[in-house]
């Protein structure tokens, strides 16, 4: 319980601060996951948005509907990773301090 306006006001912008913590942590987040082979490369943010795509030669050899699996599961592992990460930091705020 809170027994006067400044510890009110102490909890308040503790709480701010926990909160653009946790903010920054998860605009913070940068997934880069290389297929198997190494012909496809792909990064992702917190949010799960795609920000990097990088292809190797090795993408020759492939045919589209390998190149097309290849990104595909690179892309999601990729974002399994990353919402792993987000989802840690939540749990970790949540967890820490009411």
């Amino acid at each position: 319980m809170v027994e006067s306006m400044d510890e009110l006001i102490a909890q308040v912008q503790g709480q701010l601060y926990r909160l653009q913590d946790l903010q920054e942590a998860t605009t913070g987040i940068r997934v880069e996951e290389t297929s198997s082979d190494g012909a496809v490369t792909v990064v992702v943010d917190g949010a799960g948005a795609l920000v990097g795509l990088d292809f190797s030669g090795a993408i020759r050899g492939l045919s589209p509907a390998e190149f097309e699996q290849v990104l595909v599961q690179t892309a999601h592992a990729a974002l399994y990773r990353a919402y792993a990460e987000r989802g840690a930091l939540v749990t970790s705020f949540n967890g820490s301090g009411t």
